[in-house]
């Protein structure tokens, strides 16, 4: 798992290779972005789709309270897990 300092170092060093794996690198990018923001977490598009599915088997749809723990909880998620990426970034950049 990487962040935004490796995912731009990978972006220069196809840059440089030429357009094809530049163009190929920004396609990855696209398509990992798309995949994490399915993700069930509440506060994703993902987890937008979890709800709708939960409403679709009550018959109804959740309280606003349970909705916005969910999104409080799916922040804080979304917060740790960019933490650990700028973290495992940094890490990389401090060990030789």
């Amino acid at each position: 798992m990487s962040g935004p300092i490796t995912i731009a170092e990978y972006a220069g060093q196809s840059a440089h290779a030429g357009l094809a794996p530049f163009l190929s690198f920004l396609g990855l990018v696209s398509i990992s972005l798309g995949v994490l923001n399915l993700l069930p977490i509440p506060i994703l598009d993902g987890g937008h789709l979890m709800f709708y599915a939960v409403e679709m088997v009550r018959g109804k749809a959740l309280p606003a309270v349970v909705v916005q723990k969910a999104q409080q909880i799916g922040i804080v998620l979304l917060l740790m897990l960019m933490s650990f990426a700028f973290y495992n970034d940094i890490m990389r950049l401090l060990t030789p």
